[in-house]
């Protein structure tokens, strides 16, 4: 039922030109909603909490994936060669812990702490706490890791915790589907918010100049259960499937395709908690069973039940040159950053 609902809103949101007219009233009421709480903010109605340290906060105005999270892990790599200390907060979206904000460990589970959390701690190897309250999870990193700058996953509208750097992700072809917000479009706050953002980040062509590129490159394969790893050319000649259960699924099919690979691929919600059956499909070689792949984000969930058939392939982001020089240039001229780079 969700995966089937979810499909039926990304449709709507992305390709339909007629049902979001009718949901529209809605999304009027979603963005004044939106507006005014950001209001309540502005003028200290609700409270704003400062941290010690520089924050920068990576996210988006829409629905569904857009890439902030391989940004995110390059941003940490970034500030790591500069000699920052970076720490990374996140809402731990998908866990189901007992009691939070939780710590993540590098042998944390996605079903604990959420598949893009424990993803993101083990790309970085980064103190990292996470939280539906975006300013306890910076707490708690506080308390227990030596850092000089927060990187926040996907609080653009975190409100609750002042920001020193905004950084918005873009999905350069999706953009922002009809324009709509929530439920009528994928948006959530109007696209004027893209305004007030330091930095906008576009996952694949940009068509503004206030833009900056970042494009995605994979061209591995990692064994789940081996850990063996393939270039993807290697399987150019087989029959293969292909899962994803992200925001944008179609841009990791693509990924695969442009590697040469043809794979009947399927497509899962974001945050999908899958099972066993659902990465295993019919084989017409027992001896040579057909292969499976996923993204990265999915295969830290599927781990406890694949097979030898099952492969992620690892995407890493690249940055249109200049964007590293002006985010380090906003960094560096800020008050309360104790480290400054060379």
């Amino acid at each position: 039922m969700k995966k089937t609902l979810a499909r039926w809103l990304v449709d709507v949101w992305y390709k339909d030109p007629f049902i979001g007219v009718f949901l529209m009233p809605l999304g009027f009421l979603f963005s004044d909603i939106v507006k005014f709480r950001k209001f309540l903010y502005r003028f200290g109605l609700l409270k704003t909490h400062t941290l010690p340290v520089p924050v920068i906060v990576i996210g988006n105005i829409t629905v569904g994936g857009t890439g902030k999270t391989p940004l995110l892990i390059w941003l940490a790599q970034l500030l790591k060669e500069q000699g920052f200390k970076p720490g990374i907060i996140s809402r731990g979206y998908g866990g189901q812990a007992e009691h939070w904000p939780q710590w993540v460990e590098q042998n944390s589970t996605a079903a604990q702490v959420g598949d893009e959390a424990l993803l993101i701690a083990r790309q970085t190897a980064c103190p990292m706490a996470v939280g539906p309250l975006r300013v306890e999870a910076a707490r708690l990193l506080l308390r227990h890791a030596d850092c000089d700058v927060i990187l926040s996953d996907d609080g653009l509208q975190h409100y609750a915790l002042n920001r020193d750097i905004e950084i918005a992700v873009i999905d350069g072809e999706r953009r922002f589907g009809n324009s709509y917000c929530l439920p009528a479009g994928p948006l959530r706050e109007p696209i004027e918010r893209l305004q007030s953002v330091d930095l906008i980040v576009v996952n694949g062509e940009k068509s503004e100049d206030n833009e900056y590129t970042m494009h995605m490159t994979g061209t591995i394969a990692i064994n789940l259960l081996t850990g063996q790893h393939k270039p993807l050319l290697e399987f150019k000649a087989l029959r293969c499937h292909a899962l994803a259960g992200i925001g944008n699924p179609e841009r990791f099919f693509k990924l695969l395709e442009m590697a040469g690979l043809t794979c009947q691929t399927h497509s899962f919600p974001d945050h999908y908690k899958f099972q066993a059956a659902d990465i295993s499909f019919p084989r017409f070689n027992q001896e040579m069973p057909e292969p499976v792949f996923m993204t990265e984000k999915d295969a830290v969930k599927c781990m406890a039940f694949a097979d030898s058939a099952h492969w992620y392939v690892p995407v890493t982001a690249n940055l249109e040159t200049g964007f590293s020089g002006q985010l380090l240039a906003m960094l560096n001229g800020l008050d309360n950053l104790t480290h400054k780079s060379s």
